[in-house]
């Protein structure tokens, strides 16, 4: 592939490599050493830190912050990729830190997603067809394997790893070291190995601004799927008329009810409560 050294300028390091039809704007600085592929489009603002890699079809955003060693865009890590012209799409205001990997998705055309204002901490792992939404926090060491996909808001704690295809509700909070191997229900608190629900994510739910009164349904939405003899889709019948009149109520019940049906390849994580 033929590259060329980067001119030299405030923005971009002599030493950097950047392919010539790369398409970045002019306001976009590049560390050290780094090196842009041919197919990578960056916006405006956005640093990218000395040796990083920024590879195939990727699409970065505005203000976004790299930082060093960090490999974006390169192979899916899937025995069954065979070299598709797959897609990496980043929006704005994301700041991935070091030596964070993001790979690539599997087929043709399809994408390993990241939204907007996330923190992704050292040696985060996202692979092949992920979708982080926005605001969410990954905390160091954190394994993500393929096609799995994390709400809005949610706070991941640090070395762990989330089997393939799982799902993790919006404002969820997974403790550190755990094995999340089925979908973790929005707003609540999961952790352990096995991994199981413990309570709602309170401190997360009030943080976000979520009202007092919306906040007693959610309490009561968490009784009555974890603390009364009920199975889970005698719950959730229950909950549908909990949930009438609130989206975040609704959205929880939306979540499992898809969690239980062939939405989900995983199904939900239980309780110990």
């Amino acid at each position: 592939m033929p590259v060329s050294h980067a001119p030299v300028s405030e923005f971009i390091h002599p030493t950097a490599i950047v392919h010539p039809d790369a398409q970045l704007h002019p306001t976009v600085k590049v560390g050290a050493y780094a090196i842009i592929g041919e197919q990578v489009k960056i916006g405006a603002h956005t640093v990218i830190g000395h040796h990083a890699i920024v590879e195939g079809r990727t699409e970065i955003g505005d203000r976004n912050q790299i930082y060093p060693g960090a490999a974006i865009g390169l192979d899916s890590q899937d025995l069954k990729y065979l070299g598709a012209d797959s897609l990496v799409k980043i929006g704005n205001d994301n700041r991935i830190r070091e030596y964070v990997t993001i790979n690539r998705a599997n087929e043709a055309d399809e994408v390993t997603a990241i939204g907007n204002g996330n923190l992704l901490m050292a040696y985060v792992h996202v692979g092949h067809n992920c979708e982080i939404e926005d605001r969410v926090i990954i905390a160091n060491a954190v394994a993500l394997a393929g096609h799995v996909h994390i709400e809005s808001y949610a706070r991941i704690s640090g070395v762990l790893g989330v089997h393939q295809f799982v799902r993790i509700g919006r404002l969820a909070m997974v403790g550190g070291m755990s094995r999340i191997e089925r979908d973790v229900p929005p707003y609540t608190l999961v952790e352990g190995n096995p991994s199981r629900v413990r309570t709602l994510n309170r401190v997360g739910i009030d943080r976000a601004g979520i009202d007092a009164e919306t906040q007693q349904l959610l309490k009561s939405a968490f009784r009555l799927l974890y603390h009364q003899d009920l199975t889970l889709v005698e719950a959730l019948e229950k909950l549908a008329t909990l949930a009438k009149d609130n989206s975040h109520v609704q959205h929880l019940h939306q979540f499992l009810q898809e969690s239980i049906t062939l939405n989900s390849r995983r199904g939900p994580i239980p309780s110990r409560v």
